[in-house]
């Protein structure tokens, strides 16, 4: 499977997650916020993220 070097993926439970690295295949990706004002990493999470 074909990955994005610019995304890095340690979600082996993703549909996107490179099954041979910890790649995205996906060409983009969405981030979002769970706050009104993330400051912290806690704050955000891949948006694009569908199980398996």
């Amino acid at each position: 499977m074909k990955h994005n070097d610019s995304i890095g993926c340690t979600v082996t439970e993703c549909k996107y997650h490179c099954k041979d690295h910890n790649y995205c295949t996906l060409d983009y990706i969405k981030v979002v916020k769970h706050t009104s004002d993330a400051k912290d990493v806690e704050s955000t999470d891949c948006g694009s993220f569908e199980p398996q």
